[in-house]
């Protein structure tokens, strides 16, 4: 690694490395590869580098970035229009669903999107070196274990109600949450199925026709909602309910597209046995993605149960758990930038093109942060009505809107950090960013949140701000080794990567 600086000293570096010794062997055709010709391509001067460059990575961002924001939101949606309905039933309702969704589904939510990025890593990087039959195979062994890891989950829910009493959540709050958590049991294997699909698509480029799944399957769970929850008289558990429904419908829609679609004819081959070869090495890998998220998701999660804690539960609940669910929408956006970063880096390390890679890099963090810092903007200017949208309460009003400046730092923020995560999953950094999770959130985060929270008074506010005084330690963090990494040696171990993973030696033709 090697220290940059701003502006033409920043992106020079990147432009200028040598190739490794067998990107030669490596290189594709098409827009990823034009584009790590013109970053090659010193003759030309540094600004018109720059601007063909940006062009070009801008139209392939776009092309990917926008579908999968789409996908994310549309998902998130789901989950929020979930909490709308149960919070329009009464203030119980909407703490026992904010409860349920954020501080226990989060749970499985983060261990399976964790381990399913392992297939996230693999997959992009086997597409970009050409060895298209090694993704059907990845996305068969990350099935089988998420699967099998969503046995002990559901049995982890079924014990809700005894596990947030043993948490000190009031018993009238953690029977009604018990209650919605039963009827996210099926989600849970949903999420299973779900999550390698999803990573084997974006892993393509693939991500359009998920975002048209998703929308028409969110059309028809506002519909199922609706009927559950005010015509049908079930409540939570109906609410719950439907949303593990929705998500199956996804699931078996985003298949059947694998199935019968000629995009991925070389990438998917049915159903192999190998996905049940050295489980236990790929199950070490998805263990790593695993910790790496989880111990982010968790954070989170730690946030909403520790502030069941605060004097007035209740109000302190409502008001967190909207902050929360905005970020979290807003945060969707994020993560597709996230998905972008991460599918672009491994695809452009597995294709041989460091350059692209970094280059990749600096303009999806630009471009995260200017939205982010836009929508920011907006939340501010609506703060005093936002809540509206959750529940008629005017004091749980009040609470969000004296919690609103801190959620516009966390949105700013949120525009940086899942980006430069997703590079790290692009490029196999699981395990560091999963030392610098534990050191960020943990350490500084949550002792800092509690201190404020309760020793000072402060409440959610204290509790917010130690959330973003961790974010901020680890979002300098992350920026200082993301721009100071040497990508031809990520080139290089990409390649090994490859070599290590993949049950057959020679790429699959398909001339």
């Amino acid at each position: 690694m090697g220290s940059n600086g701003s502006g033409e000293k920043l992106i020079t570096p990147l432009l200028e490395q040598s190739p490794p010794s067998r990107q030669a062997s490596r290189d594709g055709e098409g827009a990823s590869k034009e584009l790590e010709d013109i970053l090659t391509d010193t003759s030309v001067p540094f600004l018109r580098r720059f601007s063909k460059a940006s062009a070009k990575e801008m139209k392939l961002l776009v092309l990917l970035a926008a579908p999968a924001v789409m996908v994310y939101m549309i998902n998130y949606v789901m989950s929020m229009s979930t909490q709308i309905f149960s919070g329009h039933l009464g203030s119980l309702e909407l703490a026992a669903a904010s409860l349920g969704n954020t501080g226990v589904q989060m749970f499985a939510y983060g261990l399976m999107l964790g381990m399913g990025s392992a297939v996230e890593t693999l997959c992009g990087q086997a597409y970009g070196a050409h060895k298209y039959d090694m993704l059907g195979v990845y996305l068969q062994r990350s099935t089988v274990l998420l699967m099998a890891t969503g046995i002990p989950l559901a049995i982890i829910y079924g014990f809700s109600y005894p596990l947030l009493i043993l948490l000190g959540q009031s018993p009238e709050i953690a029977s009604a949450a018990s209650i919605f958590v039963y009827g996210l049991i099926p989600q849970i294997f949903a999420y299973a199925a779900n999550f390698p699909i999803q990573k084997f698509l974006q892993a393509q480029s693939i991500v359009a026709p998920s975002a048209y799944i998703s929308g028409a399957t969110l059309v028809l769970h506002l519909l199922l909602s609706w009927l559950a929850v005010y015509k049908l008289g079930i409540g939570l558990l109906g609410a719950s309910l439907v949303l593990s429904l929705s998500w199956w419908i996804v699931v078996g829609a985003q298949f059947l597209y694998i199935v019968i679609s000629e995009r991925c004819k070389y990438t998917w081959a049915g159903f192999s046995w190998k996905a049940f070869s050295d489980l236990w090495g790929f199950f070490k890998l998805s263990a790593a993605s695993a910790v790496m998220l989880c111990l982010e998701t968790w954070y989170f999660q730690v946030m909403v149960l520790i502030a069941g804690l605060l004097p007035n539960p209740e109000l302190a609940l409502d008001s967190l758990s909207i902050c929360m669910t905005i970020s979290g929408w807003v945060f969707m956006i994020s993560v597709g930038f996230n998905a972008a970063a991460s599918v672009r880096v491994s695809n452009e390390l597995g294709a041989g093109h460091p350059k692209a890679a970094a280059f990749s890099v600096v303009v999806v963090t630009m471009l995260s942060f200017v939205i982010a810092v836009i929508l920011a903007i907006i939340i501010l200017c609506i703060r005093d009505v936002v809540s509206y949208a959750f529940t008629e309460g005017e004091t749980v009003a009040h609470a969000v809107s004296d919690l609103c400046p801190l959620l516009a730092i966390t949105l700013v923020l949120n525009g940086i950090q899942p980006v430069l995560t997703g590079v790290a999953v692009g490029c196999g950094w699981q395990a560091f960013v999963a030392y610098v999770n534990v050191g960020c959130y943990y350490i500084v985060g949550i002792p800092i949140g509690c201190l404020l929270g309760f020793k000072f008074g402060l409440g959610a506010k204290g509790l917010w701000g130690g959330m973003i005084g961790g974010t901020l330690i680890q979002t300098l963090i992350l920026l200082w080794v993301t721009f100071r990494t040497d990508w031809n040696k990520e080139v290089e171990e990409a390649l090994k990567r490859l070599d290590k993973w993949e049950a057959e030696k020679q790429p699959l033709s398909i001339e």
